[in-house]
């Protein structure tokens, strides 16, 4: 059975999004649906889309379960973007919490070291 993950994050000011997005993830979008949403494939059959939809921005809650958190963590700070909140579990599993500024939250987490 395929499965794929394409979970959508509304935003009330598109540019405004769109850079920080880019700032977050270290690219531009993977592709451009249209002239007011954008696509990162994060691998492959999972995809976020930032799309302007001010009637429901602030709301996503997602998290992105990575295996090279530290590094990637590091890189979101160089562009720029820091963590609002950082997190280790009982188990030692980690997270980063992001918020774009609309106050949706994406999260980053990694394994116990």
């Amino acid at each position: 059975m395929a499965l794929d993950l394409f979970a959508g994050i509304p935003v009330s000011d598109f540019a405004s999004a769109l850079a920080w997005y880019e700032r977050l993830l270290g690219t531009p979008p993977t592709y451009v649906a249209s002239d007011t949403e954008v696509v990162w494939e994060l691998a492959e059959h999972r995809s976020i889309a930032v799309e302007e939809r001010p009637e429901h921005a602030g709301h996503a809650l997602h998290t992105v379960f990575v295996d090279d958190f530290d590094a990637r963590v590091t890189a979101m700070a160089a562009r720029g973007v820091e963590p609002v909140r950082r997190e280790t579990y009982g188990n030692g599993v980690r997270k980063a919490l992001y918020r774009d500024p609309d106050g949706n939250e994406i999260g980053f987490g990694g394994a116990p070291l």
